[in-house]
């Protein structure tokens, strides 16, 4: 697990476990920002993997070419930071559902 943290790249990665953190305690402190959390880890993954995905593009040109397994490997670790915060983002919507079914 630690490996793919990072693959992921550290700072995008650490950004988005700081956020399921806040996350999680805004569950139990301020449940209407929930949405606002979820969304903010979802746009700061996605840009994440765009700023990997241009890095990544930068050094094929510099290089001047990369095999097809290199790329794919490349690609992979990219889209890290998207994958986690899509899973924020969904824990976000999980939580709110959790929250009104409490509640009605």
């Amino acid at each position: 697990m630690l490996a793919l943290f990072y693959n992921g790249g550290p700072l995008f990665m650490g950004i988005l476990s700081l956020i399921l953190f806040v996350l999680i305690l805004a569950f139990f402190r301020f449940p209407t920002r929930l949405h606002l959390l979820g969304k903010l880890g979802l746009g700061l993954g996605v840009l994440g993997s765009l700023i990997g995905l241009y890095e990544a593009f930068k050094g094929i040109e510099k290089m001047g070419g990369v095999s097809q397994a290199m790329l794919a490997g490349g690609l992979k670790n990219a889209l890290l930071p998207t994958l986690y915060g899509l899973v924020i983002y969904l824990l976000s919507l999980g939580l709110q559902i959790g929250k009104k079914k409490k509640f009605d």
